[in-house]
């Protein structure tokens, strides 16, 4: 498959990036914080509320159980989202799917605010949940693509592991929020402490939604469609050439998300079932994590535009690995200091080391007609693996001990390190050394008054080119 050559592409996505980088940026990171403080913020009450609110006939394993299971079913969804948020951000823009996207997601979560529980009305209780947390799915798997792809497309080709890096550290910023606001409603009491944050979102969504409004849509699919080159079918395209990037990229994925859902999502119910610390300093260590993440997020972006994709996720996938069983015994002591030394290691470390390379290294893999289908549905896809992932840590905790879930944990580290050792490298030191070359070409031609365009093969398509056969 032939892709653009420079000559094509500078004109209308300088080396530099556009002149609204930085908005787009900043604005997907807030659109991608008010997502997640939504969509986490239902793990944080699937692990401390939800079992007794809404399965309270069930012994606290059982309940703990099935409100997983209700976590897992809107990651189960997710896949269905990604499939639909990337055919229209292929097909009619990423703009529109992120607007629509955080619409949906405001929707679907005040009502969860506002849902009976089953006390008040029976087995229509978890039934509500439940369809409530589809929904929360379809809109949370639109989200991503439409915001990574937006970012990456306006970003400098120098920093874009920078700036999608800033996108992704929305994703720690919503959870620092989500987790603040059970934190601060823990005093209103058992019927008010898990409806509140769900609440407050209203405020999160009609600014978030302001802010996306005044985003321009991403350069290249403008290109696209001036050209008449915007794929009639971007999902069948990407699933007949490029599915093995697809595949790659779903196995690099669950590493990340597959391990935060132990080490993070189960693990609050661990503590909370073995009563080793009460639920203010399990809370308190996730704050100090999540605020720890928003700056390692962008930080681990930024090393990757220094020494490539691959190296950085290979480390972090290194890490996971290898503190499957340290994390459990850590916790086990019961520890306060311990137990934020804990959380800070999961995830800003582990987590945020694999989250801060995704954004770049995945649009990276894909063809521009289709990315927004092909980097969409690798990352979601991998949802329904994380999403039940709780449920079959906490299975393994019952049948085998914290043995179980901890080389769980070390097993998705190691599929994610396979699986970086089989992906293309999309940059690294040689292309940073060719687009910088090809910058100071630009910059003299600016210079001496030319308007003289490199014809040298973009990078980023070059790549893209070679890692889809």
């Amino acid at each position: 498959m032939g892709q653009p050559s420079l000559q094509d592409v500078a004109h209308w996505h300088p080396i530099d990036g556009t002149p609204e980088k930085k908005r787009v940026a900043v604005g997907c990171g807030i659109g991608a914080t008010i997502e997640t403080y939504d969509f986490i913020g239902f793990g944080t009450a699937a692990a401390l509320y939800f079992g007794s609110v809404f399965f309270p006939a069930s012994d606290p394993l059982s309940g703990t159980l099935l409100s997983f299971a209700t976590l897992g079913i809107g990651f189960a969804v997710r896949p269905l989202g990604g499939v639909i948020g990337g055919y229209l951000g292929d097909r009619i823009g990423r703009k529109p799917v992120l607007v629509g996207s955080l619409l949906l997601m405001g929707v679907a979560t005040v009502l969860i605010g506002l849902l009976p529980t089953y006390q008040m009305v029976g087995a229509w209780a978890p039934i509500l949940l439940v369809a409530v947390r589809v929904v929360q799915g379809l809109a949370f798997g639109a989200e991503w693509g439409g915001a990574i792809l937006m970012t990456f497309e306006h970003a400098p080709w120098r920093q874009r592991g920078f700036y999608t890096g800033i996108t992704q550290a929305g994703f720690p910023v919503g959870l620092l929020l989500a987790n603040l606001a059970f934190l601060a409603s823990v005093p209103l009491g058992a019927q008010w402490a898990w409806r509140v944050p769900f609440l407050l979102s209203v405020v999160l969504i009609v600014v978030g939604i302001m802010i996306r409004l005044k985003i321009d849509e991403s350069p290249e699919f403008e290109e696209l469609k001036e050209e008449g080159a915007v794929s009639k079918n971007p999902l069948v395209e990407v699933l007949r050439d490029d599915w093995r990037n697809v595949l790659r990229a779903f196995c690099l994925r669950i590493a990340e998300t597959a391990g935060y859902a132990v080490s993070v999502t189960f693990m609050l119910s661990y503590l909370s079932l073995n009563k080793l610390a009460p639920r203010s300093v399990t809370l308190t260590a996730l704050l100090i994590a999540a605020g720890i993440g928003i700056f390692a997020t962008a930080s681990w972006g930024r090393l990757t535009d220094r020494i490539g994709r691959r190296p950085v996720y290979l480390i972090g996938c290194a890490v996971v690995t290898a503190w499957g069983i340290p994390l459990f015994l850590t916790i086990n002591t019961g520890t306060a200091v311990l137990i934020v030394l804990a959380f800070v290691v999961s995830y800003a470390i582990c987590q945020n080391s694999l989250a801060g390379v995704q954004g770049a290294w995945f649009s990276e893999l894909f063809n521009a007609k289709t990315r927004t289908s092909g980097a969409s549905l690798a990352y979601q896809l991998s949802a329904v693996v994380s999403g039940f992932t709780p449920l079959l840590a906490t299975a393994l905790y019952g049948r085998y001990g914290w043995i179980g879930p901890a080389l769980l944990f070390s097993v998705y580290g190691l599929l994610g390190l396979i699986a970086a050792l089989f992906t293309t490298e999309t940059w690294g030191p040689r292309e940073r050394a060719e687009v910088e070359r090809l910058a100071q070409d630009v910059e003299r031609e600016r210079a001496a008054g030319q308007n003289v365009v490199p014809d040298n093969v973009s990078w980023a398509h070059r790549v893209t080119s070679e890692s889809t056969r």
